[in-house]
């Protein structure tokens, strides 16, 4: 497997490992209330997610931020909380209408702190200098985007499903979906080692 294969397979692997399903719930938070006609926002929001990882992932690879681990995985649910919150509140309004500043700006936050939290372990996997892990970093984002792509295209794919046999409404389905997530994230939150000091 050429160089280049082997860090966009590990982006790949980082965002659909079940074990950390925390990045598969932020996006299936933010893209619960879309349509596939809104495809554009869609992959906007998705590659603003790529670029506050990646950012990250720079600024910790040239060491010009330090990072509290337990901060760092505290912040990653509140900002899955906050989307689907914010689904809950904006439920029922059109999609197509709506603008994307407010999500856009979850979506730069979340991949700015999802991209401190996998710093440590992007680190320890490369080594020399950091010159020698730039190239390396941006595979890695290429591999992060493929993934994000096929988790959003699933999700639409089964809210469409759900929506057209079970014939629940697209606001419904936005309330019910968000409250699952709400519901799975509210222990990560609890259980954070960030009490435990």
């Amino acid at each position: 497997m050429s160089e280049f294969m082997l860090y966009v397979q590990i982006g790949w692997k980082h965002v659909l490992d079940l074990r950390a399903y925390d990045h598969i719930l932020f996006l299936a938070a933010l893209v619960i209330p879309y349509h596939f006609k809104d495809w554009k926002k869609i992959l906007t929001l998705v590659s603003v997610f790529t670029l506050g990882h990646t950012l990250a992932l720079v600024l910790a690879v040239f060491e010009m931020v330090k990072i509290n681990v337990n901060l760092v995985e505290f912040l990653i649910p509140v900002t899955i909380l906050c989307t689907a919150v914010y689904n809950l509140f904006n439920a029922g309004k059109g999609s197509g209408k709506s603008t994307i500043t407010v999500p856009a700006f979850i979506t730069l936050f979340f991949g700015i702190i999802h991209g401190l939290g996998f710093s440590n372990y992007f680190n320890s996997i490369l080594a020399g200098s950091p010159s020698d892990k730039l190239l390396p970093l941006l595979e890695f984002a290429l591999g992060i985007e493929f993934a994000q792509l096929a988790v959003v295209g699933t999700v639409l794919i089964l809210s469409f499903l759900i929506q057209f046999f079970v014939r629940n409404s697209k606001r419904n389905w936005v309330l019910i979906a968000s409250s699952i997530i709400i519901g799975v994230i509210i222990p990560m939150l609890i259980e954070s080692e960030i009490w435990k000091k």
